[in-house]
């Protein structure tokens, strides 16, 4: 059966009526499971407040466990990275005959960003200990960026060309019909003319060629690609498999406002928790992918969450024989950082509320899993239960413990509150809450352990709050969490479909 559900973005890309009708409801989905329970708590709070007061509680306790969970992957996943970063990937990968085969295919969208921006990636990739004349790289640039985006592109490339085997720029169209502008797009783009007039014509086999999809700001340490070809040299079925390292936003750590540090850690860290839980991994931001997948698999170019998007693409077309393996070894990026606090408190929420659209990962998952047999139906549920959970979660878990636990005191009415449950409530729920601080004060440690040198025009003041910053995160969880997880899953269920909102990079 040929596999045009994989091209999907919306329900307005099904022809058959009622399709489009069912795919429409899937996207409801999402919005209508975290209103739902939300909903619920405050109307049960008031009719039954002794359900709520129960169900808060086993909540409170199923969170505690689950930060201990959390904090002990976290945790080993730091040393595992730690170890990694220790290891001579350069001199390692030599050992296997077959690794001067091996070209890399680096791709770096951009749009806006200044040239200093786009340098310090470059730059980042040229201080790599892998053979330049292996290293392909294509700066992808925006026609909507305009002349000024153009003349940064061939500058770069002027300087650059004579480094790596081949550097060169590509321009993506603007108002391709069937597109949204983005990363995803414009990434497509690139491997398309990548694949024309570099590859085909030098003939290299594409399974001897890893391409890795990076953000405009994603630096590489100096073993990255000696590490990512090692893995791709030795896993098993490495044709049919992504390679995922760890962001880490360190790249302007020291001038980030400190509720930016911790969102951007909190990412950090859900990342490196991920890595420990390989079978629920999927891309993130920057990524690697065998060119011979990502040739038979098709970029999505409509989509807004390209990068989970083609993991579940590859894992559609390939009947779930594909697979994300960790790499434990890190890529760092930019924390959010504007121009001034308030700037920088806006383009935190629209990032964050970018990575939460998708969401739509859920009705796209439900309609393809119904039209692929083949898959069997385990996994089709072990990995659904994983993405709605995690879109729920987002979305509802920091209200229910910070916000909504007193909701059947305040609600309850007089014959609750003459209970030994109203009067316990507040006492078990804190108490749990207390314990659960275990996993704010690892997270506080290893952000310290994994800061960058210091630089001398930074205080040591500033090096003690990027400890104490911790204490910001119940408000991070709300503010930067649960509001655009809402918002993003509301606009999704009333079909307000968003386009992709760039990220401003700034050097100060």
């Amino acid at each position: 059966m040929e596999k045009t559900y994989l091209n999907i973005s919306k329900a307005s890309d099904i022809a058959v009526f009622k399709e489009r009708i069912t795919y429409r409801f899937l996207e409801m989905i999402p919005g209508l499971i975290s209103l739902g329970t939300l909903f619920w708590v405050l109307v049960l709070s008031w009719w039954r407040p002794a359900w709520v007061a129960v169900f808060i509680i086993l909540f409170c306790f199923y969170y505690l466990l689950k930060i201990i969970f959390l904090a002990f992957h976290q945790v080993v996943s730091y040393f595992k990275m730690k170890r990694h970063l220790k290891i001579d990937w350069a001199t390692r990968v030599k050992k296997i005959n077959r690794w001067k085969d091996i070209y890399h295919l680096i791709i770096l969208p951009t749009y806006k960003e200044g040239i200093e921006v786009i340098e310090e990636s470059v730059g980042a990739l040229l201080n790599s200990r892998y053979p330049k004349n292996k290293m392909i790289v294509i700066l992808a640039i925006e026609e909507r960026a305009g002349k000024r985006g153009l003349k940064i592109a061939r500058d770069i490339r002027n300087k650059y060309k004579d480094k790596f085997l081949r550097f060169e720029v590509s321009l993506h169209p603007k108002n391709i019909p069937g597109e949204i502008a983005g990363k995803g797009s414009n990434s497509a783009w690139a491997a398309k003319i990548a694949k024309k007039e570099i590859i085909d014509i030098l003939k290299i086999p594409y399974k001897n060629v890893l391409v890795s999809n990076f953000d405009i700001d994603s630096k590489v340490y100096p073993d990255y690609f000696s590490c990512l070809t090692w893995y791709y040299l030795k896993v098993k079925n490495p044709l049919k498999t992504s390679y995922q390292p760890i962001p880490v936003y360190n790249n302007n750590v020291w001038n980030a406002h400190a509720f930016s540090r911790v969102v951007a850690t909190s990412n950090t860290f859900w990342q490196m928790v991920q890595q420990e839980r390989a079978e629920k991994l999927t891309t993130y931001s920057t990524h690697a992918m065998p060119f011979q997948a990502w040739v038979d698999v098709g970029y999505p170019a409509n989509i807004v969450s390209d990068d989970s998007r083609i993991f579940w693409r590859a894992y559609l077309y390939y009947n779930g024989n594909y697979r994300v393996v960790p790499i434990y070894y890190p890529v760092s990026m930019d924390a959010v950082v504007a121009s001034n606090l308030l700037q920088t408190a806006i383009n935190q929420y629209r990032q964050q509320k970018r990575w939460a659209w998708g969401c739509n990962e859920i009705p796209y998952l439900i309609y393809g899993f119904w039209k692929n047999k083949k898959i069997p139906k385990w996994n089709k549920f072990i990995h659904l239960y994983t993405v709605i959970d995690g879109f729920w979660s987002w979305a509802t878990a920091a209200l229910l413990i910070f916000c909504l636990g007193w909701l059947p005191v305040v609600l309850g009415g007089e014959k609750f509150s003459t209970t030994i449950l109203s009067y316990n409530l507040p006492f078990l729920t804190g108490r749990i809450m207390t314990f659960s601080l275990i996993g704010l004060i690892i997270s506080a440690i290893l952000s310290t352990l994994m800061l960058p040198r210091r630089p001398k025009n930074i205080s040591r003041l500033k090096g003690l709050t990027v400890f104490l910053q911790w204490i910001l995160l119940p408000f991070t969880l709300i503010i930067f969490g649960t509001f655009p997880a809402l918002d993003a899953q509301i606009r999704l269920m009333l079909g307000r479909y968003m386009g992709f909102l760039v990220t401003e990079k700034v050097r100060k």
